[in-house]
């Protein structure tokens, strides 16, 4: 049973890191950007329009358009 409690810590600290690993924050330092600028929701891998089209053209915004509710 302990061995059981251990494995299922470890699974869910695992995920957790994974979900941490994906946010990139010095990409809303270097844009001078919020989270939500590129992101559905702070904190989340999901990206908006603008987001999408910021990893397609090599982490530049040059290209893409403000999102609607910046």
């Amino acid at each position: 049973m302990r061995l059981l409690k251990v494995l299922v810590s470890v699974a869910i600290l695992s995920g957790s890191l994974l979900t941490l690993a994906t946010a990139k924050p010095e990409y809303a330092k270097k844009e001078g950007k919020g989270c939500k600028y590129c992101h559905v929701t702070p904190g989340k891998p999901d990206l908006n329009d603008t987001g999408k089209c910021y990893k397609e053209n090599n982490h530049s915004l040059e290209k893409c358009k403000a999102p609607a509710s910046s």
